[in-house]
């Protein structure tokens, strides 16, 4: 049954390179600051480091084993998430409103077939 087949073995079959798969593979890694609390990061697997910056206080946070949390996000999926996080911190301002682009109309190709009277 292909959805019981492995992640990398399906990628291998169509001729995806391992380092595309890595960039699509992200989970969801726990740390624990000692002034703040616990917080996630999403990053890429693998490349999560033992110490974190805390995203509050900026300190040193340990990271805490857990089970992983996997998804398969395209990249411009992962895109969009990454610069909606970022909107909710930092929204962009605007002062105003923009100018109206018009849309080039094309006439419709049956047209000039039409009869004329």
């Amino acid at each position: 049954m292909p959805w019981r087949t492995p992640i990398r073995a399906r990628h291998r079959r169509s001729g995806w390179p391992s380092t595309d798969i890595r960039r699509l593979l992200m989970a969801t890694y726990e740390y624990l600051c000692s002034r703040c609390g616990p917080f996630d990061m999403k990053l890429e697997i693998g490349t999560a480091p033992k110490a974190y910056g805390c995203p509050v206080c900026a300190g040193a946070a340990r990271r805490v084993y857990s089970s992983p949390g996997l998804s398969l996000t395209p990249n411009a999926v992962a895109a969009l998430h990454v610069r909606e996080e970022q909107a909710r911190e930092a929204p962009a301002v605007v002062s105003q409103v923009p100018p109206r682009r018009g849309v080039p109309r094309h006439p419709h190709p049956a047209l000039p077939r039409l009869p004329r009277l």
